[in-house]
């Protein structure tokens, strides 16, 4: 019984490695200029660089509304289109040139409004995403919220 099984074992093996064809007789010279087309194309990205990328706006009193802008540059070589910019909390909104193409060489401007909510040491992150080779790059805003009456509030006792 072992032997029919190896029997049909090495014959079906012998089958399946005589049945290859040469791959390279299948290829289309069409095919190929189109796929280096492609390639040449999906290398001409947009590079989304930021003049700074973290913004301090340092002590301030709980409810002060802040804003910053982030000025950013495309330092690629195709369009750079946002298309979407969120925030890790409500209370910070981005305002960007939403699908607005920004040229080659072009800046632009995203401004971040932070209403000031929380205490002691805050941070938001801000999520821009883009048609660039990351998808997204991410921005943030800190502050050390105080107290509105810091007077009145029982701090810890020394």
């Amino acid at each position: 019984m072992k032997r029919v099984f190896v029997a049909l074992g090495v014959i079906s093996m012998m089958g399946f490695v005589s049945c290859k064809e040469k791959a390279s007789s299948k290829i289309e010279t069409a095919n190929i200029e189109v796929a280096a087309e492609r390639d040449a194309a999906a290398k001409n990205l947009p590079v989304m660089t930021f003049e700074k990328s973290e913004h301090d706006f340092g002590n301030i009193e709980q409810g002060t509304p802040q804003e910053t802008v982030f000025t950013f540059t495309n330092t690629g070589n195709a369009p750079l289109i946002i298309t979407n910019a969120t925030s890790s909390c409500g209370c910070t909104i981005p305002e960007y040139p939403k699908n607005k193409p920004i040229a080659p060489g072009e800046t632009g401007q995203l401004l971040v409004k932070f209403n000031g909510s929380g205490q002691n040491q805050v941070t938001k992150t801000i999520t821009v995403s883009a048609n660039t080779a990351k998808g997204s790059e991410l921005l943030r805003i800190k502050a050390f919220v105080n107290p509105k009456n810091a007077a009145n509030t029982l701090g810890p006792v020394k």
